[in-house]
């Protein structure tokens, strides 16, 4: 006999009623963990050279503890939330059709195994792993872990961000002193890219290369950076971090004075800051160099 008291509800519905998370945080944060444990931490400083590929470039590399991280988050994650779809930066890279799903109807699961591979391979501990919850272009929850420091942090959307269980403030820029922004790496920029950027060389702002991108956007949530500027769209670079620096107070834009889409379409370079005066300086300032 059917008990018609209880409404049936979709994994869908689970995820967008909150369900979903307020059960499973604690298994994504498990599968992360899980995952830099069995495939990162272990070729961490010990990678053989039949280890490591290029990928488009010397710069942009690619390590078996990249593939073998994704394949176990995939498998794990998507068992979580039957009917979700998972678009990693390694199965983008050999089948480029797999970035749509972030347009579909799906709950979608975004995931960088390694964030900051060549710090990884240079054996820096400044690389992370990086996952976000998303459904048609909104970033419903985040986790960014640096393994190698064991920090992990969180975001659920409308619920705060968080660093090892204590809450994260972004806070404001100290008045008087340069903003510091992170910007994109010149090793991965283009001449015109560069050119874009390059307004940021100014009096008040002393600016930086990047490292591992959710790293940096985790340095804003805690209050240590004030601000980044970035010209690529890649979802699972910005999807952990954006939602990261929402959550913490800050906020971010793109020079068209729109926030950041992670399903793309940005008019960039793009901004995120630790407050809206920030973000709105940094684009000013870039909207010159467009």
């Amino acid at each position: 006999m059917i008990d018609d008291t209880e409404t049936w509800r979709s994994p869908l519905d689970e995820v967008l009623g909150g369900e979903f998370l307020a059960r499973h945080s604690g298994d994504v944060e498990e599968a992360v963990r899980k995952a830099a444990a069995t495939e990162i931490l272990p070729r961490f400083r010990r990678l053989a050279e039949h280890e490591v590929d290029e990928k488009s470039g010397p710069h942009d590399l690619v390590t078996d503890a990249d593939r073998l991280a994704e394949r176990q988050l995939t498998a794990t994650l998507g068992a979580l939330l039957p009917g979700s779809v998972v678009v990693g930066e390694e199965a983008v890279h050999a089948n480029p059709a797999m970035y749509e799903a972030l347009q579909g109807d799906a709950p979608v699961w975004i995931v960088d195994p390694v964030d900051g591979t060549r710090q990884f391979v240079h054996g820096d501990d400044g690389f992370g792993t990086l996952v976000a919850l998303a459904h048609r272009g909104t970033v419903l929850a985040s986790w960014t872990y640096a393994p190698a420091r064991d920090q992990l942090a969180t975001a659920v959307r409308g619920q705060g961000a968080f660093l090892d269980g204590e809450r994260l403030f972004a806070g404001v820029p100290a008045p008087g002193q340069d903003l510091r922004v992170a910007t994109s790496h010149p090793d991965f920029t283009t001449d015109e890219q560069k050119r874009a950027l390059r307004p940021l060389w100014t009096d008040g702002v002393a600016p930086r290369p990047c490292g591992a991108a959710g790293l940096e956007y985790l340095a804003i949530a805690r209050g240590e950076l004030d601000a980044v500027a970035f010209n690529w769209e890649a979802a699972w670079d910005h999807a952990a971090g954006l939602l990261l620096v929402e959550e913490a107070g800050g906020t971010h834009l793109t020079t068209s004075g729109e926030p950041f889409r992670v399903t793309g379409g940005n008019a960039l370079p793009f901004t995120a800051a630790r407050d809206a005066a920030t973000a709105r300086r940094v684009t000013e300032l870039l909207r010159t160099g467009a």
